[in-house]
């Protein structure tokens, strides 16, 4: 991908291709699923899906490449579908783009205790400080990890945060997906 630097690893570097193709979309997305393969065994074991992807002409030997997966359904609570699916074994990790409402942690002193989901669901949607960001949050089998956050106020590549440890609950979820 064009915009992700060189320096960073496959997995920060598809972490930032996939959020790179997510904002190209615009806001107000549903979730999107990926399977993260790597590059050269693709190559070499579907030659005709590789030259499809337009990775044929690519000199990179290490790489993961992601390929989105069907719909993400909306009627299901997001860690309730990701509990039922399993990767066969050629899928290296997997990655996630979701996006949510966000409040600073000085607010977390002002929720009200006694709200249910909807209605903290609510609350958090009027809080004055809230931001909408996009977290794309990626796994691989080894238990590396890496993270992306955009945030909808500075939607911008230069202000995308990375990091390992971002979401973890979100990352967490995605690695069940990959146990054996």
């Amino acid at each position: 991908m064009s915009n992700t630097p060189m320096a960073a690893s496959p997995l920060t570097r598809a972490v930032l291709e996939i959020d790179e193709y997510v904002s190209g979309l615009g806001w107000d997305q549903p979730a999107r699923l990926f399977a993260l393969v790597d590059t050269a065994r693709l190559r070499a074991e579907q030659p005709s899906l590789a030259d499809r992807l337009g990775l044929q002409g690519e000199s990179e030997t290490s790489g993961l490449t992601p390929i989105e997966q069907d719909e993400v359904p909306t009627g299901k609570p997001l860690d309730e579908f990701l509990g039922t699916i399993a990767w066969p074994d050629a899928v290296a990790g997997c990655a996630l783009t979701v996006e949510r409402l966000m409040l600073p942690p000085s607010a977390e002193a002002q929720v009200p205790q006694s709200l249910d989901e909807a209605a903290l669901s609510r609350w958090v949607a009027e809080h004055p400080d809230r931001q909408e960001v996009r977290m794309t949050v990626a796994v691989l089998r080894d238990g590396s990890r890496e993270s992306a956050l955009r945030l909808r106020e500075k939607d911008s590549p230069t202000e995308v945060l990375t990091g390992s440890d971002l979401v973890p609950g979100l990352a967490e979820a995605l690695a069940a997906t990959l146990a054996e």
